[in-house]
């Protein structure tokens, strides 16, 4: 029988106005301190709230869900490492330290609470209730490169290696690339999640030519690296074309790539975990 652990949950609500009070939720974030995990999860389309408030500042709102979804993936993963010294911490508590309560237009709900034997997938099954369960059917069909991190995300969470990973520029004289997820090993390992699962064909060959371009345009770069694009394919059967266009143009990106598929996620997870081990033998 497998372990039950007690959770907290928090959701987060954008108030566009709020002497009214309405309100979209735009995240949710969940602590189960016995199995010492904490996440969050933060919508990264804008398209409903939009609709119900015009006039949001959509890359602010982006850049700001990111934030927030990434701060609470570095204290999982502190929580993970880290001896547990002191009483478990509620997750209204911490979820207001990364963002505290003021008169801005993002509010943490009053917590709830649960019990669970896989806070991850809880965690799923909250975000997909309380926040995507209004988007429409042609919105959530289409997923974001976030979405894709996700799915790659979990299985990097399993062995514990996220903590390893760090955002690197890679940059020469004329651009330069972020990537959010890299990690040093003689040279430095970034991963991307680019997702394909879009509405168009041609947004699709789009995507790939422009990934061609940038990383073509860094390849002079002084820190030697690696590129794992970590691909999202489409769920449309007709953007099956669209798709294997894209994937002959990715292959095409000079220097040190590997293209991973979603179905291939455990496999680069293992093979990650296993130079994170030996790297931290060879010191």
């Amino acid at each position: 029988m497998k372990n039950q652990y007690s959770y907290t949950y928090t959701v987060l609500r954008y108030i566009h106005d709020v002497t009214s009070g309405e309100f979209v939720n735009v995240g949710v974030a969940l602590h189960a301190p016995q199995a010492r995990y904490l996440g969050a999860l933060c919508r990264t389309t804008y398209g409903r709230i939009n609709k119900v408030f015009p006039g949001i500042n959509a890359e602010h709102f982006k850049a700001l869900m990111r934030h927030i979804q990434n701060s609470f993936e570095e204290r999982g993963e502190r929580l993970i490492s880290e001896l547990q010294l002191t009483s478990p911490t509620g997750v209204l508590e911490i979820a207001q330290s990364v963002l505290p309560k003021d008169d801005s237009s993002l509010q943490w709900s009053p917590s709830g609470s649960g019990r669970t034997d896989d806070p991850a997938q809880t965690l799923e099954k909250l975000f997909n209730r309380m926040v995507m369960r209004y988007e429409d059917k042609q919105a959530s069909s289409n997923r974001t490169d976030d979405d894709v991190w996700r799915h790659f995300k979990k299985d990097l969470e399993e062995r514990r290696i996220l903590q390893h990973f760090q955002p690197k520029t890679i940059s020469v004289q004329d651009d330069e690339i972020e990537f959010q997820h890299s990690w040093k090993n003689g040279k430095w390992h970034c991963l991307e999640p680019v997702s394909f699962d879009l509405a168009a064909p041609d947004s699709i060959r789009d995507k790939a030519h422009r990934w061609l371009g940038q990383l073509a345009s860094v390849q002079g770069a002084a820190d030697p690296f690696k590129v794992y694009l970590l691909v999202g394919a489409p769920q449309q059967e007709s953007l099956q074309p669209a798709f294997q266009s894209a994937m002959s143009i990715l292959r095409k990106i000079p220097g040190d790539k590997e293209i991973v598929l979603e179905q291939d996620a455990l496999g680069l997870a293992k093979r990650i975990a296993g130079d994170v081990a030996e790297h931290e033998r060879n010191g």
